[in-house]
């Protein structure tokens, strides 16, 4: 038997002063009522009722007894009444991930604003381009720039992100604009992306793709860096399109080759479940689809550092 059945079972004899009334309160049967205190007496080794055939009255160790489990039983209720009213009203901790860069941009905003609308939430944004187990570091919700590996996640589409290539005016003035991938090869690249391996950029050219092999003069893992080289003159950048709007914006760069860009990246937010999902992580994806403006797959848009 349920130790917690025992225990209720045994408040309310006390309390009613009797197995019949208790078995009423509790729906079921006073023989049934009877075992459950009896098991409970047996487990303790101590009597906790007087019982006679008119009345019920607890022992001395009963009344200690039953002053220490109305405690108890009250606290799990509060605490069952504490979980189900998070799942309907967002309060508690919500840690949310995202790269460093587009989280700084844009998720960091989201989630001010989400705060402010829920001020029963704490919040925490972790940003880091390494991909991260959401189960395993604690992580509520993140939001991931491209294909998605981990088939266990329940995903939630919020826009797409163009990979696009870009000079500065004054180095296409001085170099000239390529017409096709293949040109590529025979500029300077500033190439954004893992250190160490042979660089290839791809592109779609009538509907297959086309792989051009690049040989970079200078090679980072942040993308910054490469924007800012190639604003210097440094040659072609491949980057996000986010990453270079402002740039873009100012005119310190322009975008070459799009006729042939590989297909828009999605842009998602990832949890580990939508079963019973939690009101604080509920409401914040139901915000980022509201307000999010995240659509990098059309034109480049600004944005404000």
């Amino acid at each position: 038997m349920d130790r917690l059945d025992t225990m209720s079972a045994f408040v309310a004899v006390a309390e009613l002063q009797g197995f019949a009334p208790a078995a009423r309160k509790l729906g079921i049967s006073p023989s049934a009522v009877t075992r459950l205190v009896a098991t409970l007496e047996q487990r303790l080794g101590t009597r906790l009722l007087q019982r006679t055939t008119r009345s019920v009255a607890l022992t001395d160790t009963g009344a200690r007894y039953l002053e220490r489990v109305r405690r108890i039983l009250a606290d799990l209720e509060e605490a069952d009444a504490s979980a189900a009213a998070e799942h309907v009203t967002p309060s508690g901790r919500l840690v949310v991930s995202a790269p460093v860069g587009f989280g700084r941009r844009y998720v960091a905003p989201l989630l001010s604003d989400y705060l402010r609308r829920y001020p029963q939430v704490t919040g925490e944004l972790r940003l880091s381009d390494l991909m991260i187990n959401l189960v395993e570091d604690g992580v509520d919700c993140a939001v991931r720039i491209g294909h998605l590996s981990d088939s266990s996640l329940v995903a939630r589409q919020l826009g797409a992100m163009r990979r696009i290539v870009v000079a500065s005016p004054d180095y296409l003035a001085a170099r000239g604009v390529p017409a096709t991938p293949a040109e590529i090869a025979a500029h300077d690249i500033v190439h954004f992306g893992q250190t160490g391996a042979p660089v290839e950029w791809r592109f779609v050219l009538d509907g297959r793709d086309v792989r051009v092999p690049c040989v970079p003069r200078l090679v980072s893992n942040v993308a910054d860096v490469a924007i800012l080289d190639a604003e210097r003159g440094g040659g072609f950048a491949r980057v996000l399109a986010y990453q270079a709007a402002d740039a873009i914006a100012a005119g310190r760069l322009q975008i070459v080759l799009a006729d042939y860009e590989v297909p828009p990246l999605p842009i998602t937010m990832v949890y580990p479940t939508a079963r019973l999902l939690s009101a604080k992580v509920r409401a914040f994806i139901d915000l980022a689809v509201e307000t999010a403006d995240w659509q990098f797959g059309g034109n480049v848009k600004g944005s404000s550092a």
